[in-house]
């Protein structure tokens, strides 16, 4: 699943929201907590899931971040977010999810464009 969105904010300004892998639940609606130990992250849901992650690209030169959802629920995963220069002082941020089997991949999907509309939301009200 591919989402995208335009955000009128410098590259440099989305990505010091979003590169940080502890700052998820800061703009990702649903997630209460993100903790990070090395290459692994451990997020928790409002409603209490805790599911484990594997960073496996963490780039601020790239703007490039990309994780492996390792819950029991997933038999494969992989998220990745980009942020590129849209011009104009603005930017495109893409979050791509590849996620097996497909019904979980909708879920995860929704969520993921949820999230980038609350990322928005969040820098253009700023």
């Amino acid at each position: 699943m591919h989402r995208e969105i335009l955000i009128a904010r410098s590259p440099e300004d989305v990505w010091q929201a979003i590169g940080d892998p502890a700052a998820l639940s800061g703009w990702f609606p649903g997630i209460v907590t993100s903790e990070v130990s090395g290459t692994s992250r451990v997020i928790t849901t409002a409603s209490g899931l805790t599911m484990p992650e594997e960073i496996v690209t963490s780039d601020p030169a790239r703007r490039l971040f990309q994780y492996r959802l390792m819950a029991p629920l997933v038999t494969d995963h992989l998220g990745t977010i980009e942020v590129t220069d849209a011009g104009n002082g603005a930017s495109r941020v893409s979050y791509d999810t590849r996620c097996e089997p497909d019904t979980v991949a909708l879920v995860i999907g929704g969520a993921c464009g949820n999230a980038l509309h609350e990322l928005r939301r969040q820098l253009e009200e700023a």
